[in-house]
């Protein structure tokens, strides 16, 4: 696959060998495949013919279809007491797309979203792509600020809002009152219940459940011209810059929602809880990857070790997912929010590589933890470690450090390397030379919206440079070091935060830890740990931390700075080390 960019304007084109596909943004409109989409060594075959009779768009909305027929009386959503089947749920989507079209939704126009683990959200996923809109799911940590910021960018039509995060869509959205730039209508969601406790509702905004009754059930999907259309728009976490807008297309969306079912074991009519906020990546893509099997979808408002085990104990949960934060809030809990688990629990997990004593504790409480690796513009999972029957023999502590590493790619990517970034050479499978984690395929972006320059650098080389290290062992398994904006270079020395903070979660004291790079006026830059203390652990010190660490470490990557505080993080979980990389910089360096 080759890819090249180019711009008239607001437009991105990109080209997969004879497939163009662009994005306009003044218009709002999506154009589709043009030049020989015949072109290929099959033409050379008399009798073959391409129609829609043996070809059709790839795109998710295939896969709510097919489990209203497949599994129309299976349960698809529970929230409380809130119960929908697969039948009703792709019903209510047919009503939902056709209000959006009432409301002068276009093909290419964009409808964003801000809310949790609630069942509109999910709706929304299937519902915008079948009005021909795009979906901007938006992080419910944004302040009004930046969520106007990223309204104005993406160039929302709509904004549908959770009624408890009403205030700060109607703050973002007084903000444009300063500029000459409509600002998109708003819908509010309601509880499951009907009841909404908002007041100061203004007579250009619509109610969720009354908007959807008003559609009609007989809607005629708007499916997509050609699977390279956009399905969605993602903003990145925000974890080390500002966010920039991801899109995905139908087909990668598609292709990753199998890939992340393969990856995560998921069969049919299995029973996920939603830990991993929907917003990000799409649920990773699990929220259409879950249609495709007939499985049921718990949702939670908010997560909380007591409503994870009560889920699972009275809903028969076997899957979950979520970052490494939420494993150690688990693990971390008091005994009192803990149940015994009526079967093993498969868990994915994602972001930071976990510490191999979170892995242990977890697979003593009875869930089996397999961790992945990806990105906002890898739709989210890319890789993970396929675990080997033969592992199951070894020792807890060995398992574990297997569990940790990010293994091979999924079916629906081309290759993941290890590379060295300047001369894209694949460093050795020795598990010691450190180069940048590199991804093509079909399930890598088509680009950032409006950020040519930044699309370019990322795809510099023909790859998708991650911004990631990693080494690759002999197995082909990569496991993932740092990140390069991470690393810590302490007297020529490339010191790996991810290694200092595994040492770290070891200490029977740490709840949390983050590792960035101090200033040294000597060593230019020295390992600094941001550490979060368990409960009753108040009276350890930052010195004892430090001899733990060298008691472990060789003595130049342990940390000659300890700083006691919370950790600042994403609604994903994923601490925000530019922040913290700030904190150590302003300290100044040390003598």
């Amino acid at each position: 696959m080759n890819h090249f960019f180019g711009r008239t304007g607001a437009r991105f084109i990109c080209c997969f060998n004879s497939f163009h596909f662009s994005l306009t943004l003044n218009t709002r409109k999506f154009s589709h495949f043009s030049g020989n989409i015949e072109s290929g060594s099959w033409r050379s075959m008399e009798g073959l013919v391409r129609c829609s009779a043996n070809c059709a768009p790839l795109t998710p909305i295939s896969f709510l279809e097919r489990a209203a027929k497949a599994y129309r009386d299976r349960t698809s959503v529970v929230y409380g007491s809130l119960k929908y089947t697969w039948g009703e749920t792709h019903e209510r989507c047919l009503r939902l797309a056709s209000a959006l079209t009432q409301l002068g939704i276009s093909p290419g126009d964009v409808v964003a979203v801000l809310a949790p683990n609630v069942p509109a959200m999910h709706e929304l996923h299937f519902a915008v792509p079948m009005s021909g809109a795009v979906l901007c799911t938006l992080n419910i940590r944004y302040d009004s600020s930046m969520l106007s910021t990223l309204l104005k960018h993406s160039e929302a039509k709509i904004i549908f809002v959770d009624y408890q995060l009403l205030e700060i869509a109607q703050g973002a959205l007084q903000l444009f009152a300063k500029t000459d730039t409509k600002p998109p209508l708003l819908v509010l969601i309601s509880e499951a219940d009907g009841q909404c406790p908002i007041d100061n509702i203004t007579s250009n905004t619509y109610e969720y459940e009354s908007l959807l009754r008003n559609g009609q059930n007989g809607f005629q999907v708007r499916r997509p011209v050609s699977e390279w259309d956009p399905i969605s728009l993602n903003y990145t976490s925000g974890t080390t810059s500002r966010p920039k807008g991801v899109v995905y297309s139908h087909r990668g969306a598609y292709l990753n929602s199998l890939a992340t079912v393969l990856l995560h074991g998921i069969g049919s009519m299995r029973v996920y809880l939603w830990t991993v906020p929907m917003f990000h990546c799409n649920g990773w893509c699990l929220i259409w990857g879950l249609a495709a099997q007939g499985g049921t979808n718990i949702c939670l408002r908010k997560v909380t070790p007591r409503s994870i085990f009560d889920s699972i104990v009275l809903q028969n949960v076997t899957h979950m997912g979520g970052a490494p934060t939420v494993l150690n809030m688990v693990v971390n809990s008091p005994d009192s929010d803990k149940k015994p688990l009526p079967h093993k629990v498969e868990v994915m997990t994602g972001g930071s590589p976990p510490p191999p004593q979170i892995l242990s504790k977890m697979e003593e409480l009875g869930f089996s933890v397999s961790h992945l690796y990806g990105l906002t513009e890898t739709y989210g999972p890319g890789t993970s470690c396929l675990w080997k029957p033969e592992w199951d023999s070894l020792p807890l502590a060995e398992r574990s450090k297997l569990k940790a590493r990010q293994g091979v790619q999924h079916l629906g990517l081309e290759d993941v390397d290890i590379r060295d970034p300047v001369t894209m050479e694949s460093v050795p499978a020795d598990g010691k030379t450190m180069g940048e984690i590199m991804f093509r395929g079909n399930t890598v972006m088509s680009g950032y919206l409006k950020d040519l320059k930044a699309t370019e650098e990322a795809f510099r080389g023909g790859w998708f440079r991650s911004g990631d290290l990693a080494v690759k062992h002999s197995d082909n398994y990569i496991e993932v070091k740092d990140r390069l904006k991470d690393i810590v270079i302490s007297g020529g020395e490339n010191i790996s935060t991810v290694e200092v903070e595994t040492v770290l979660f070891s200490h029977p004291a740490i709840l949390e830890a983050a590792v960035v790079a101090r200033p040294d006026d000597h060593w230019g830059q020295t390992p600094c740990a941001f550490v979060k203390l368990k409960e009753g652990y108040d009276h350890v010190s930052a010195q004892e931390i430090i001899k733990f660490c060298r008691d472990n470490l060789p003595h130049y990557m342990a940390p000659r700075t300890v700083i006691f505080e919370d950790l600042p993080k994403t609604a994903t979980g994923k601490v925000q080390k530019f922040i913290l990389r700030e904190r150590a910089k302003a300290m100044g360096g040390l003598s």
